[in-house]
């Protein structure tokens, strides 16, 4: 094979090497989600009590924080978030009003994990 054939086939190499990792990319298979990247703060009960309003808004799910108040207002369910704000809202959460994406979106929010 000559040298320019060599090149081309590497370069066709290449490339199919990059769309592959686009593919995966953009069909879920992700870098790790925000709760193995962060370091995780441990919080009280008691600490996240004390964020349970519209404007300061933090739920546990699963034994894990996550700071909700900037999705407070855009929330479908209305105040409904607001019902559990502060305190476990696990069995809120996995309830059957909530589409599967819900479980993805809610690891942007992850701040540290309930202190036991």
């Amino acid at each position: 094979m000559d040298v320019l054939t060599v090149t081309l086939l590497l370069g066709l190499l290449g490339l199919l090497i990059i769309i592959s990792q686009l593919w995966k990319f953009d069909h879920g298979e992700k870098a790790k989600s925000n709760v193995t990247t962060k370091t995780a703060k441990a919080y009280t009960k008691a600490e996240v009590s004390f964020h349970n309003k519209r404007n300061d808004c933090w739920i546990i799910i699963k034994d894990k924080v996550y700071d909700v108040t900037s999705y407070v207002e855009e929330h479908p369910g209305g105040d409904a978030i607001l019902a559990h704000a502060g305190d476990d809202s696990t069995e809120g959460f996995y309830g059957p009003q909530h589409a599967t994406r819900v479980f993805d979106m809610i690891e942007d929010f992850y701040i540290g994990e309930l202190e036991k």
